[in-house]
């Protein structure tokens, strides 16, 4: 399959030459890929009258600029740390060349697509269409199909040739990260063991035995030491949750959690916001999993810190044989529109999903990255979780592992995940017992699409050097948490869940707790953690060196003393990284 160029800042610059018509114009070819990838095959052409909402992404000429703004702002050695840049700062940062958008505006209305049929972002970066599939195949001069996957019979409509409008060639099958859940009507609701019964954590205080098995609220902060930390109401930090695929947060199962770990935050509530129509069913039935989980201890552990949850609709499959509305993209985008088109923000947010990184187009990983850059400029940590699989299907087995690449030659590889190996991003693996170790579903390794940051050379490559020579790119994760036998309520009864979805909110929650402490002595949110994780953070978590994640055939990578691709460098000690955090501008 081809992918077409139409707005490749050189050929903006042929067509505004151009004296012939648009539709008479010659596609340029940007990039390509040989196929399907492992398990999808080609179906059927795709109905000429479903409708696609396509996202088009203009070029960010200063976003360099943008990025080194962001390394500044990010670093505690460098003169303006702290100084986060406003929306309207980063809007001027990632605005297309005005030449660029008279030019689209231009083509989309050789087609009939005038202005106010036109959904623009806040910094007029991405354009939506509505269109049906037979005007789209006319646009780009194509031919759309609906490809099927053979073992879960998903559908979604892809296209030959394409630059950046998806959905076009992206094959992601966008999951939540969460590896088991525990049913089970013999499960009681928590009770922490009386005095006596504890162990030594990491940070040598005692720790209620009872979290070897089950960890609660009062678990967590007992094992990274905030116990004694109290966060405020009212000055201003706010803790921001995603939610994809349907993830409702149900709210009397909040409240039953409240009662059960948090008695003191019972009857508070958060702020739900709806994300291209995202919605937020209170019924039983409707409950889910993942976003009570990351509600439940996101919330419970930050209280009375606002919370913020963020429901985003959209996702990639579809029933092609049902007259649906849409054929919506893997979401990230939509919510990215949303959030950076707001004046103020939370100053960290977590996301629990994710995708295969080679499933998901270059160009497209690239832009959705950027915007991450853009929101760690204006001040927000963004966290995720590293996915549930290792280093790629989870499977130690060479016979049966299912790690192929997607580049038509079906070699087995290691399979990294995205957002997950996004250099703008802080992820998070996970970890098990007390003392700590790794977990073998941890998610963890080096991107095939990013270039290794700065902030990482020094701790990666003392890493590198115990395996083989060769080349490789970002690493992650960057930091882990607990994320085995989480007590969560679902449907009005207490299960226990295991996951990086359960990591990703747990340290967030503590770097939530870090910018109430900052924010109550007048300092700036921590923004992007990484450049302070890697350069003096480290010294505030507690470093895992037993573990490792198989996956596609191997037993994946080991644990060891400093950073490694199954913990990253540790799991938080609060009251150290508090003292850290506290120190710097």
């Amino acid at each position: 399959m081809r992918l077409i160029s139409l707005f490749g800042l050189p050929f903006v610059a042929a067509l505004a030459s151009a004296v012939v018509p648009f539709k008479d114009c010659q596609h340029k070819v940007k990039e390509s890929i040989h196929g399907p990838p492992h398990g999808w095959s080609k179906h059927t052409p795709a109905p000429k009258y479903h409708m696609l909402e396509l996202k088009i992404a203009l070029p960010q000429a200063k976003f360099p600029e943008l990025e080194q703004h962001l390394w500044e702002v990010s670093n505690p050695s460098h003169p303006r740390y702290g100084a986060h840049l406003s929306k309207e700062e980063t809007d001027a940062l990632t605005a297309p060349h005005p030449e660029t958008l008279d030019i689209v505006n231009e083509w989309l209305a050789s087609y009939g697509l005038a202005e106010e049929s036109l959904i623009r972002s806040s910094a007029h970066d991405w354009v939506t269409i509505r269109v049906p599939v037979g005007l789209a195949e006319e646009m780009l001069d194509t031919t759309y199909y609906v490809y099927k996957h053979a073992d879960t019979e998903e559908s979604i409509i892809l296209h030959n040739h394409i630059d950046l409008i998806q959905p076009t060639t992206m094959f992601a099958r966008f999951k939540a990260f969460k590896s088991t859940l525990h049913w089970g009507n013999q499960l009681q609701p928590p009770v922490l063991s009386t005095s006596g019964g504890t162990i030594t954590g990491p940070a040598g205080n005692q720790v209620n035995a009872s979290c070897n098995s089950t960890i609660t609220v009062s678990c967590l902060k007992q094992l990274y030491n905030a116990v004694a930390y109290n966060t405020s109401a009212t000055n201003g930090n706010k803790l921001g949750l995603t939610a994809y695929l349907g993830q409702y947060a149900n709210n009397m199962d909040l409240q039953q959690f409240f009662q059960l770990e948090n008695p003191s935050a019972y009857g508070s509530n958060y702020t739900f916001v709806s994300v291209n129509g995202g919605l937020n069913n209170q019924t039983y039935a409707a409950a889910g999993i993942e976003a009570n989980l990351d509600t439940q201890f996101g919330f419970g552990l930050t209280w009375p810190t606002p919370g913020t949850f963020y429901s985003t609709a959209g996702e990639p499959p579809f029933d092609p044989d049902m007259l649906t509305p849409t054929d919506t993209n893997e979401p990230y985008s939509y919510w990215l529109d949303y959030v950076l088109s707001q004046p103020m923000l939370p100053q960290t947010i977590s996301t629990s999903y994710g995708d295969d990184e080679q499933s998901v187009p270059f160009t497209y990983a690239t832009r959705v990255c950027a915007g991450m850059a853009v929101l760690g400029a204006r001040g927000v940590s963004v966290l995720f979780s590293s996915g549930d699989s290792g280093v790629g299907d989870g499977d130690p087995d060479p016979a049966t592992q299912m790690c192929y690449s997607n580049d038509g030659l079906n070699v087995t590889k290691f399979l990294p995940d995205f957002p997950a190996s996004c250099p703008y991003v802080t992820t998070v693996g996970a970890t098990v017992n007390i003392p700590e170790t790794a977990v073998f579903f941890s998610g963890g390794g080096f991107s095939d699409y990013f270039v290794r940051p700065e902030y990482q050379e020094v701790a990666v490559s003392e890493y590198l050097e115990k395996l083989a020579p060769g080349t490789y790119e970002v690493a992650y994760p960057d930091v882990s948490a607990q994320g085995v036998n989480f007590s969560v309520v679902y449907q009005g009864q207490p299960v226990l869940v295991d996951g990086t979805s359960c990591s990703s909110p747990t340290f967030a929650s503590f770097v939530s707790m870090l910018n109430d402490a900052r924010l109550n002595v007048g300092k700036t949110p921590l923004g992007f953690l990484n450049p302070f994780l890697y350069s003096t953070g480290y010294t505030g978590l507690n470093d895992i060196t037993v573990g490792n994640n198989p996956g596609c055939g191997t037993q994946g990578f080991n644990a060891t003393t400093g950073w490694d691709p199954v913990s990253g460098l540790g799991t938080p000690n609060f009251e150290k990284l508090e003292a850290l955090v506290l120190s710097m501008a």
